[in-house]
């Protein structure tokens, strides 16, 4: 399996896992300070970014998904990386810590506490968002280089779009774009529910919730603190789905704190 990736710095290696419809840029705001401490590797996920559909198609659901991941670790010399993930990335990442495959997981907004509305819901604005992408490309170019009109297309994403870099924004639209795993992972999100009772206590886990996330809303931490009473659930000020960009510094602090407290 082809994977795309970026790596920098030298340390306990960290493998950043961003969301559907997104790419390995999402992580660009905290990347270069996680390097201070981490061999940082961020990822484009198969069918997304510069990572081209395997072979023989997208993994069918999260078991294969997971599984894949392992391998590439093994492929890659990684012996029990620690991850962190967004969103879909935040699911990945969770699963990997209970099938064992990580040392530490840290998740923003991961998926897999929604109700089927909630899910739903989510998949309704997120493909709104995509079916916008579709638009010519100068046309978004052009629409991105506007502070409100840019705040209204990555509004339901970020709870502080003016600090999206206006290159960054609009590569983002056409990753979302021409993303062919968008589809694909969709559909296997109609069945998909996080199953906490696999965790290994023994793996730090922090699940970090933006209090203005669009998306999933903050609402579902509460479901991760009720299910999952072993891990560290932080909701985040100002922040909305995907954090990175909103808050760099809160979310450099909570991976480096889950890191840190790794066996």
């Amino acid at each position: 399996m082809v994977i795309n990736k970026r790596h920098g710095g030298t340390g306990a290696p960290l493998v950043l896992i961003h969301g559907i419809g997104h790419r390995l840029q999402a992580w660009e705001p905290v990347f270069d300070r996680l390097a201070e401490r981490h061999e940082v590797i961020a990822i484009d996920l198969p069918g997304f970014g510069l990572s081209p559909v395997p072979d023989g198609g997208m993994p069918r659901d999260m078991a294969a998904t997971v599984a894949a991941m392992a391998a590439a670790f093994q492929e890659w010399g990684l012996d029990r990386p620690h991850v962190a993930g967004n969103s879909l990335g935040g699911a990945i990442g969770l699963e990997l810590a209970a099938a064992g495959a990580v040392r530490s997981a840290t998740a923003f907004s991961p998926a897999g506490f929604f109700t089927a509305a909630e899910r739903r819901r989510a998949l309704r604005i997120l493909n709104t968002l995509r079916a916008n992408t579709f638009a010519p490309k100068p046309v978004i170019r052009a629409t991105l280089r506007s502070p409100a009109l840019r705040a209204y297309s990555f509004g339901a994403l970020v709870a502080r779009p003016s600090q999206l870099d206006v290159e960054r924004a609009y590569g983002d639209a056409l990753a979302l774009r021409s993303g062919r795993g968008f589809r694909p992972v969709a559909r296997s999100a109609r069945h998909y529910a996080f199953d906490g009772s696999r965790l290994d206590p023994a793996v730090p886990v922090t699940v970090g919730w933006g209090e203005r996330d669009k998306i999933f809303g903050v609402h579902q931490a509460e479901r991760v603190r009720t299910a999952l009473p072993g891990v560290r659930v932080v909701t985040m000020p100002d922040c909305g789905h995907v954090p990175m960009s909103d808050d760099p510094d809160l979310v450099t602090a909570l991976i480096l704190e889950t890191t840190h407290t790794a066996a």
